[in-house]
C-alpha cells in the first residue's frame, strides 16, 4: 500500500504512448464507486470508470469530435500563480467553492473511501482509501505518509495557458484551476510523469481508463472554450476506438 500527499505537479512531454489495443487488466475492487465521464459533465461524482460498450465509446467519440484544434502556442509567461494560489476555497463559479473547505480536501473527501478526518474537523483528511484510476491500483493514504499521491490537473494548468489561457481573465484562470471536472487525486509518481503532456504524449498507465481520460480531457477543454492540438484529439479518439 501506498502513501500519499496531495502537491501539484506540472506536465512536460515523454514518449507518446502507444495503444496496441488491449483493453488492460480489469479495474481493482476499489473502483465500484467509480462513474462514468459520460454521466458525470461537472465532475461532482467520484472516480473515473471505464468506458467498455460499443455505445458508450461511440458517445465518446462524438463528444471528443464536437472540440476545437489549433496549434500549442509558447509557455512564455506562464506561471502557477496566474491561476491563484493552489486549492483556494473562492475560486467563484465552480462546484464546491466557498464550502469552508480547500479544494485539495474537498477532492479527497469526494474520491476517498472510509475518509477519516483531523479531530474536531470535517475538513482535513488524515487518513482515506482512493482506488487511483491512472494506474487501477488501490492506495491507502494517511496524511503522515503524504508524497506518493498527487491532485492532478487533467488539463495541465500549462497546457491550457499555451492553448489560449494566457489571455483569460483571472477569474476565468482561478476557476480552471479549481474546478472539480479538472482535477483527480492519482498516483504520484504517475501524475509526475504526466508534467503538462496533453493525450499525444502520455496517457494513463491503466489502458482501461483511457477512453475515460480522454472525454474527461475534452469536457474540461470544451468547457473551458479551449482548443486542443490536432494529435491530441486524434489520440483520445483513438482511444476510443476510432
Amino acid at each position: 500500500m501506498l502513501g500519499m500527499v496531495l502537491v501539484l505537479a506540472g506536465c512536460e512531454s515523454v514518449d507518446p504512448p502507444v495503444d496496441d489495443g488491449a483493453s488492460g487488466a480489469a479495474p481493482a475492487p476499489g473502483s465500484g464507486r467509480a462513474v462514468s465521464p459520460l454521466d458525470n459533465p461537472d465532475g461532482t461524482k467520484p472516480g473515473l470508470a471505464p468506458l467498455t460498450s460499443d455505445t458508450d465509446r461511440s458517445k465518446a467519440r462524438d463528444l471528443i469530435e464536437k472540440g476545437a484544434t489549433k496549434g500549442r502556442g509558447p509557455k512564455t509567461g506562464y506561471d502557477r500563480d496566474e491561476f491563484g494560489y493552489a486549492w483556494m476555497d473562492t475560486a467563484d463559479g465552480v462546484p464546491l467553492a466557498r464550502n469552508g473547505c480547500d479544494t485539495r480536501n474537498d477532492l479527497l473527501k469526494l474520491h476517498g473511501r472510509n475518509v477519516e478526518f483531523r479531530a474536531g474537523s470535517d475538513c482535513v483528511v488524515v487518513s482515506m482509501d482512493l482506488y487511483d484510476p491512472y494506474t487501477g491500483k488501490d492506495i491507502a493514504w494517511k496524511k503522515s505518509k503524504a508524497t506518493e499521491v498527487q491532485i492532478d490537473h487533467v488539463v495541465p494548468l500549462s497546457y491550457a495557458w499555451q492553448m489560449g489561457a494566457a489571455r483569460w481573465s483571472e477569474e476565468k484562470r482561478r476557476r480552471l484551476a479549481n474546478d472539480v471536472l479538472n482535477l483527480l487525486p492519482v498516483s504520484g509518481p504517475a501524475n509526475s510523469a504526466k508534467r503538462d503532456s496533453g493525450p499525444a504524449s502520455w496517457l494513463p498507465p491503466n489502458k482501461s481508463i483511457r477512453c475515460s481520460y480522454g472525454v474527461r480531457f475534452a469536457q474540461v477543454a470544451q468547457k473551458y472554450e479551449l482548443a486542443v492540438t490536432s494529435a491530441d484529439k486524434a489520440m483520445m479518439l483513438q482511444q476510443c476506438g476510432a
